[in-house]
């Protein structure tokens, strides 16, 4: 039988599916003909049950019911036990209660343990602790006398007792318990069901890529045994430890995919759920409008089935959107009642997050000594999770900001800051790491704005650099990871004179933006507009990019974003200048060569592109371009090259000029390890020592997976006819070390296409990096394989003649833009050099 959730913040959906031994021995058996066999409706309705038709698997369970009823109560009570589990997984908790108090207990103990397990988790969704237990501790003491296979269940139903009244380490124990049982006897479902209970359990400790792992295991062997209401609410767990990695958009996919599937099976409760979850997402990403909508509905939807837990979580999940939104008033009702309801359960951890609420209301208020105590009693709480302990101690940081309180506002900033990398050390995996920074974007923008109204830019500058490319960082060894101690020390203008350029640092803040343009003499900050009007200025002007000629009609859009970006520090960067920018938000997804200088700008010119001004490269972090390697120098002048790759499919074809570029590229160098054809596949390249070569060249298809960066990929060719991979996956390339001066990738997207908080563009050139490449040239969009090959040609002879990677490459698209068949910036300016010191 499956259950509701606990929802919200670090809230996820616990199940229990009752599986008789009939069914596992005869479902996806049963023949056509049913009529007069119970055993075989029965079975047909169980099995529309765990498919997720619940009202199919309801109508047939009471008409059999009803049929049985004076000939064979035995039968009878069989069946109304599919019933009620079909009623309890639409969320009527109390109609399921109904049916099961409607006769006289049966004599068969087995049943017996069934009807008891779906009477626990029944009074316990709705709160009735202590007839949950009663009804569980006698399932107990029978299944001490019998080998029923219902046992494993009361093991979970217990668990889920122990998970609504937030004993988390009981509720795991027994999950535990129950997973084991399953092993033992065989019993898939409840083994599926276990490892989805126990990735509940770390979701609500905080452990979400380890819910991550666990779900997903129990997610496979749902799919596997066709069990659809286990599939429906592991989908959506799923979606909610990534929300909590702060991969807001991989989570609302998967809680619109879930919400979907519960409306067409009728589950109430589930959807319910999963549509509080994407009013969470919207109101992150400030959709207020279908953020109410999701929250409103699914407010409604809980009221309906009078899921306590649920409509506990609608209602704070409300409170926080009317606090953003300003409506006070709304916002003051919606804790209240949370508050309430959490009060009458004696659930102090549910008091925790309404009270910040509330608190937050007090300081919006003007209240400032009870927003502060409100503060202080969840930061000091015992039982208080790391996500809300974090919260409330950034809450009392801005409260003492706006009381001018400036050494206990700086504090309260440190102290969030430590607490949110102390929960950050426990991430394992790459691809979480990287999202989880999200969860400390605000945070992180309010501490850099605070620095800088105290003038304090030179620390402002180091907490905004500590917070970049921090798992790149991390990796190549520039960082201890999970240091929650504060950035070390930062010489700014010491980076710029080893780098031999200006550098050019960018803050996207909410309230406003920040631009330090740093020389080897000076370091100074420019206030920028906020960053969400520059992101919507980059947003136009990328896209007017790639169709129109926005030299020739001197677009004003490229005019005003050198104004606003370029034109504060302007006194700064000389003519023919290397200039290195360090990007942030949607400034990762600009080639700034691209902007136009306009004459009001330099009087001895027409309206060009910056590229004719200076040289430009980009970097992740100053602490990255600070990177000091020792390379072999331009003498070792190895290569490995691999392209031309056989086409695996009809959706990436072979491309036209990838013969031909090989050929150019390998023609620049006296030795090369060439990997083509057949030869090209992802297990080539991990077998061909890539560490041992100072130069890497692509040639091929490149992907980018906006939702998951480290599946961003370069398309060759399969390592097999059997075997049908055939992508060199970003998370593959960072397992494989390297000490290259420079990797080009000739391939779309390889740059990446999404840029995460605190990382910057995540795809194939951050991977290169990441694994030890000194520089990488990779694209920010798709291009025609027969300009790139005319722009690597130019590339690799200025490289031969002794130009530095930044200087070749920007030669080289000089050219494309000064000739006649490939001018246009959708040519030339998609590809870009990501540095670190090298070439």
């Amino acid at each position: 039988m499956l259950i509701g959730q606990q929802r919200g913040v670090g809230r996820s959906r616990c199940v229990v599916v009752i599986v008789g031994t009939s069914f596992l021995l005869l479902v996806y058996l049963v023949g056509c003909n049913r009529k007069g066999d119970p055993q075989a409706v029965y079975d047909h309705a169980y099995k529309a049950l765990l498919h997720g038709d619940l009202k199919q698997a309801q109508d047939e369970a009471h008409r059999e019911c009803q049929r049985y009823q004076a000939s064979s109560p035995e039968w009878a009570w069989k069946f109304r036990t599919v019933e009620a589990r079909a009623v309890l997984h639409q969320g009527l908790y109390e109609n399921a209660l109904k049916l099961l108090n409607a006769a006289p207990l049966p004599s068969d103990p087995d049943l017996v343990i069934t009807i008891l397990t779906i009477a626990g988790v029944a009074d316990a969704k709705t709160h009735n602790f202590s007839e949950a237990e009663r009804s569980l501790n006698e399932a107990t003491r029978l299944c001490g006398a019998s080998a029923s296979a219902g046992c494993g269940y009361v093991l979970q139903a217990k668990g889920v007792l122990a998970h609504e009244r937030h004993q988390t380490e009981s509720a795991e124990h027994l999950y535990g318990l129950s997973l084991a049982f399953a092993r033992a006897h065989s019993d898939s479902f409840l083994e599926s069901d276990s490892l989805l209970n126990l990735g509940n359990e770390s979701l609500a400790v905080g452990r979400f890529d380890e819910a991550i792992d666990r779900s997903e295991a129990g997610y496979r062997i749902a799919k596997l045994t066709g069990a659809r209401v286990l599939e429906l609410v592991t989908e959506g767990n799923i979606g909610w430890a990534y929300y909590r990695l702060g991969d807001s958009e991989k989570a609302l996919g998967r809680f619109l995919d879930a919400e979907k599937l519960a409306s067409e099976l009728g589950d109430f409760d589930d959807q319910g759920a999963w549509l509080m979850d994407a009013g969470y997402v919207y109101m992150g990403v400030g959709n207020v409008e279908l953020a109410q909508r999701s929250l409103r509905q699914s407010l409604e939807i809980e009221q309906r089935v009078n899921s306590k837990e649920n409509i506990y979580n609608a209602l704070r999940a409300l409170a926080r959107l009317s606090l953003q939104t300003g409506d006070l008033a709304n916002a003051s009702q919606y804790a209240q009642q949370a508050l309430e309801i959490a009060r009458q359960d004696g659930n102090h951890l549910d008091e925790l997050y309404p009270m910040l609420v509330e608190g937050q209301i007090a300081a919006r208020g003007g209240n400032a000594r009870e927003a502060e105590t409100t503060f202080l009693r969840v930061e000091h709480d015992t039982s208080c999770p790391v996500f809300l302990k974090w919260e409330a101690e950034h809450s009392l940081a801005r409260l003492y900001e706006d009381e001018q309180r400036a050494d206990a506002a700086d504090k309260e900033y440190r102290l969030a800051l430590a607490t949110f990398e102390d929960a950050r050390a426990d991430v394992r995996h790459e691809d979480s790491q990287i999202s989880f920074l999200t969860n400390a974007a605000h945070i992180y923008d309010d501490y850099v704005h605070f620095l800088v109204t105290r003038g304090k830019t030179d620390d402002a500058l180091r907490w905004a650099d500590y917070s970049r490319a921090r798992t790149l960082a991390e990796g190549l060894g520039l960082l201890a990871k999970g240091a929650a101690i504060g950035p070390p020390a930062l010489d700014a203008r010491q980076i710029a004179r080893r780098a031999g350029g200006t550098l050019l640092f960018y803050w996207l803040g909410e309230k406003q933006s920040y631009l330090w343009a740093i020389t080897t003499e000076k370091s100074r900050l420019f206030t920028l507009p906020p960053g969400k009007e520059i992101d919507d200025a980059v947003r136009r002007y990328s896209e007017t990019l790639k169709v129109q000629d926005v030299l020739a009609s001197a677009d004003k859009g490229g005019l005003a974003l050198y104004q606003t970006l370029i034109g504060p520090a302007r006194g700064l960067v000389k003519k023919n200048a290397k200039v290195f920018i360090i990007p942030d938000g949607r400034l990762n997804n600009l080639n700034f060569e691209t902007l136009l200088v306009s004459e009001a700008n330099a009087p001895d010119t027409k309206v060009h592109y910056w590229i004719e001004d200076v040289t430009l490269a980009n970097a992740n972090s100053l602490r990255v371009l600070s990177t000091v390697h020792t390379g072999k120098g331009k003498n070792d002048r190895s290569l490995l090259l691999v392209g031309d790759s056989v086409a695996p499919n009809d959706e990436y074809r072979e491309l036209p000029q990838a013969a031909a570029q090989m050929k150019s590229v390998a023609s620049h160098f006296s030795a090369a390890k060439i990997l083509t054809r057949e030869k090209a596949t992802p297990s080539a390249y991990a077998g061909s020592g890539p560490e041992n070569f100072s130069y890497i060249h692509f040639v091929a298809h490149g992907t980018a997976s906006r939702v998951s960066p480290l599946d961003s990929a370069i398309v060759l060719s399969k390592d097999s006819a059997e075997d049908n991979s055939f992508k060199l996956y970003a998370r593959d390339i960072i397992r494989h070390p390297l000490r290259a001066e420079l990797v080009t990738v000739s391939a779309c997207y390889s740059a990446g296409e999404r840029s995460y908080s605190g990382e910057g563009l995540v795809g194939l050139s951050w991977a290169f990096l990441r694994a030890g490449a000194h520089n990488v040239v990779a694209a920010l969009w798709d291009v025609s394989d027969a300009s790139t090959a005319q722009l690597m040609d130019r590339f690799y002879d200025e490289l031969n003649k002794g130009a530095s990677a930044d200087a070749a490459l920007r030669t080289a698209k000089l050219s494309l833009l000064h000739g006649k068949e490939f001018h246009n910036p959708f040519y030339w300016a998609p590809f870009q050099l990501y540095a670190r010191l090298g070439l």
